[in-house]
């Protein structure tokens, strides 16, 4: 780490909670996080977080535990998660989204000592129920010592703001234990905690069907808060919206760059496009990290987006194809377009658009890495280095890197390489010889048309263009004649009337005749994984009648 600046070695010896700290005097009176109608101070922030780890150690959390935390976006959330850091356990932020097989297999594979779940989303998140259907022992638990045969070292599931509760320990059990414990013993403990020590357990199941749990330390997520803050020149002043969840990194990493600022961090127990439109113009939002076109769609697309005033908006983040992204530019003039590029396992995104960066670049280039931080294209069947600027499978280099996935060494070697010196991402694109990065797609992400290999991510660039369609995503299905044909799933902007043939006839003439999908379906809504498209879960049932002639259509007058 020889070329870092003074500020990231500083970072380097931070955790979670001594940031926390750090904060909290240096800015005791600003704002830190407002949810909802709910807001607290750095040094609010602190206070309950310093409790909450005192209750968590009278309810027997020692360093290196495991804390499960399922819950929608809540204040609750932010305190468990800073409380847990402060004595040394790592948090297990657990996707709200997962359906019972993903949870139980999470629930047993991550030795979790304690789970947090919370009834503030009733009746549309009802994880109580869920538990119980998928541990049918905890249907007759009443709270006292617990005994799963299918998760042993589970020693409690504690059940915050949830009216029903009568029998699980509730907030008022977690709290009481706090008397337990002399303030004094968590300053001791949050001193004692490492930078190297995990912080975060995260399941990443964005495009793959087995769960996959990252390891991240104190260190990378200090250090990469630090570069984000320094990126976009963030201070106490600054507001950044960020209404995804809190159990992804697309939230934990500008939390991480808030405590390192002082800036307010505006989250959302729900995404409601009118009251977050309200908030940004009300709170002065200088820095949208919006992230997904899903989000920016429903921002742009609302009644009162051309009345609300959001002249402190400097930065804009939002990823997808470069055509939908310049869509975002033209409609937020004058603000800076930030691309980026990232994975869980490099602690969220270590590539960002520079505001030095000629604009026009933003919406194709992903960005530059952050200083500390290597990239470089290697060719994925070689493995040898390739030239800049070359296509290749995108690997990645410096402080930014996971430590790997929870009791699954092989994997661990297969995406650690060179010592563990490289991030293998499974990502092809372009790196330029000063740390530019181009995303091009997925690597297992490619067609086979008729022996030709073809990115899906070029096809639905092309698809995105065209001023009907807003969202698009393109699969390969098996085809008697060409092998593997594209078949393309389309959503139209809002009063948008587009027909399957009429996507084709968009093609025809533009793109090579190959790449032109022959089966298009119209859809509405999406398989989700957090907050990317799961294409894995993407129907194949095309019916020979649903198949497309790019050639017959042609030929019609």
């Amino acid at each position: 780490m020889d070329d870092l600046s003074d500020s990231l070695r500083a970072a380097g010896q931070e955790t979670a909670a001594t940031m926390l700290a750090r904060a909290a005097e240096s800015w005791p009176e600003a704002t830190a996080i407002i949810l909802d109608d709910d807001r607290l101070t750095w040094s609010e922030l602190y206070r309950d977080a310093h409790l909450w780890a005192r209750a968590l150690r009278g309810a027997g959390v020692a360093p290196g535990a495991h804390i499960g935390v399922l819950m929608p976006n809540c204040l609750d959330y932010v305190r468990l998660f800073y409380a847990a850091g402060m004595i040394g356990a790592v948090t297990l932020t657990l996707n709200a989204r997962f359906r019972d097989d993903d949870l139980s297999y999470a629930v047993r594979h991550s030795d979790m000592d304690l789970l947090f779940i919370g009834g503030q989303a009733l009746p549309h998140m009802d994880f109580r129920s869920m538990l119980t259907r998928i541990f049918p022992d905890l249907g007759i638990w009443n709270g006292g010592p617990l005994d799963l045969e299918e998760a042993p070292r589970l020693r409690a599931v504690y059940n915050l703001d949830d009216p029903r509760e009568d029998r699980w320990p509730d907030r008022d059990a977690l709290l009481a234990g706090a008397e337990t414990v002399p303030p004094a013993r968590i300053d001791a403990l949050r001193e004692a905690v490492h930078p190297e020590d995990p912080a975060l357990m995260i399941y990443s199941s964005g495009t793959t069907a087995q769960p996959k749990a990252c390891m991240i330390n104190h260190r990378t997520l200090s250090m990469i808060g630090t570069s984000f803050a320094e990126r976009f020149g963030l201070t106490e002043a600054d507001r950044v919206m960020n209404p995804l969840p809190f159990f992804h990194m697309s939230t934990m990493l500008p939390m991480a760059a808030c405590r390192a600022s002082g800036a307010a961090q505006i989250c959302t127990g729900h995404f409601d496009p009118t009251r977050t439109l309200a908030q940004m113009e009300r709170e002065r939002v200088s820095f949208g990290y919006l992230s997904f076109p899903t989000l920016v769609n429903q921002i742009v697309q609302h009644p009162e987006f051309a009345r609300r005033d959001l002249s402190a908006l400097r930065h804009l983040h939002v990823v997808g194809p470069s055509e939908l992204m310049g869509k975002y530019t033209r409609a937020f003039p004058g603000v800076a377009y930030i691309n980026a590029y990232g994975l869980t396992e490099a602690t969220g995104v270590c590539c960002f658009t520079d505001p030095e960066d000629p604009p026009e670049d933003a919406p194709r280039v992903s960005g530059r890495v952050f200083d500390g931080v290597r990239a470089k294209a290697v060719d994925p069947e070689t493995l040898a280095d390739l030239p800049p600027g070359t296509r290749g499978e995108i690997w990645i280099g410096g402080f930014c890197l996971f430590q790997g996935y929870y009791k699954d060494p092989e994997q661990t070697a297969r995406t650690l390489v060179e010592g563990g010196r490289w991030l293998r991402t499974g990502d092809m694109g372009y790196v330029s010889a000063d740390g530019h990065i181009t995303y091009d797609g997925r690597l297992k992400d490619m067609l086979k048309i008729g022996g030709e290999n073809v990115a899906a991510l070029e096809i639905e660039t092309f698809l995105c263009a065209h001023p009907e369609i807003q969202i698009a995503q393109v699969i390969g299905v098996p085809d008697d004649h060409l092998f593997e044909v594209a078949a393309a799933f389309v959503e139209l902007v809002p009063g948008a009337r587009l027909s399957p043939e009429e996507v084709v006839d968009h093609c025809i003439g533009q793109i090579a005749s190959y790449k032109i999908p022959r089966y298009v379906r119209i859809v509405e809504d999406w398989p989700m994984s957090t907050t990317k498209i799961q294409k894995f879960k993407l129907p194949r049932d095309f019916a020979p009648s649903e198949k497309i002639d790019p050639k017959a259509r042609a030929r019609q007058p």
